[in-house]
């Protein structure tokens, strides 16, 4: 009987280790699934903060909340299976879908910055109500739920990409992983951003004068740096739309446009060896801005001019 109680013992401890081994490896290939996507996180965390914009301190958590949850939906109810499904079953789609989205983008993109040079200015009290309605908060949080969507499928799909070869149980749990974490990080993170003014002012009340000073500074500088972020935003939703196009066409062949910003970019670098990665990064964002930007340019043209028929 011991004999038999210290074998099932020994069974236990095996198959726990094992288990700890699995979860390891999961949470392993989870981060390395998440670090592929970096680059379009610190895009989404960039691009989020210009929905929050002009409401009320007491508005913008509750909004960020509504966001991150319509974001965590996205991923998970969403993202996730058809993602699974299609990689089983039609990992062709993939790519042209996310082109859909990138397109999307630089839609979205471009008719901001057309609204920036010929929109008409209104009054401050005709933006206080439109801040102040239910119905803006609720346009501005599904505007930015589905923008999130667009970024969190690209994320999801640079993901899947790495952790293609595992197991489907495995690759599951690592996609899943990878949407928590990332969609905690990345709102998190812009509910600090956004209450950082509120948290200057209250340093700004202390008697501790180092604590006062970076109190006045941040109460100062958190204006300027939403403005900024809000630009940023803009940008990076042109760049990121335009980086998944391209790269889209050249997995089909037509990669002309791809290996012009490439060389480009490289040329760029081996000009400025110190910075060459910064200056080669910059370059081809740039380029996939511009890309991103004709291209948007030309869907918004054509939904003026077929909205001005209809």
């Amino acid at each position: 009987m011991p004999s038999g109680l210290a074998a099932l013992l020994d069974d236990v401890a095996a198959i726990t280790k094992l288990a700890a081994a699995s979860i390891d490896d999961i949470g392993a290939a989870a981060g390395r699934a998440g670090m592929k996507a970096a680059g379009v996180v610190v895009d989404d965390t960039a691009v989020t903060p210009r929905y929050v914009t002009g409401f009320t301190p007491d508005r913008e958590l509750p909004i960020i909340a509504r966001i991150a949850k319509g974001s965590l939906k996205n991923k998970l109810l969403i993202i996730l299976p058809v993602a699974l499904a299609l990689s089983a079953l039609l990992p062709w789609a993939i790519t042209p879908l996310l082109m859909v989205g990138g397109a999307y983008l630089c839609f979205e993109g471009a008719e901001k910055v057309w609204e920036s040079i010929s929109g008409g200015k209104h009054s401050l009290a005709e933006d206080a109500a439109e801040l102040g309605s239910e119905g803006h908060e609720r346009e501005m949080v599904a505007g930015a739920v589905w923008t999130d969507f667009i970024l969190s499928a690209e994320i999801m799909a640079i993901a899947l990409a790495e952790v293609a070869t595992e197991p489907f149980i495995t690759r599951s749990a690592i996609l899943a992983i990878v949407a928590v974490a990332i969609t905690i990080g990345v709102y998190g993170l812009v509910g600090l951003i956004v209450k950082m003014d509120d948290i200057g002012f209250h340093l700004a009340q202390r008697r501790n004068a180092a604590s006062r000073a970076l109190g006045r500074g941040l109460v100062h500088l958190m204006p300027r740096l939403m403005s900024a972020l809000s630009v940023i935003g803009i940008a990076a939703m042109i760049w990121v739309g335009g980086g998944i196009v391209v790269h889209g066409l050249e997995s089909f062949g037509l990669s002309g446009l791809a290996h012009f910003i490439h060389d480009l970019a490289e040329a760029g670098g081996h000009a400025v060896p110190a910075m060459k990665g910064a200056v080669t990064w910059t370059i081809g964002a740039i380029g996939s801005g511009i890309a991103g930007l004709v291209l948007g340019a030309l869907i918004v043209a054509i939904h003026h001019r077929f909205a001005r028929k209809h």
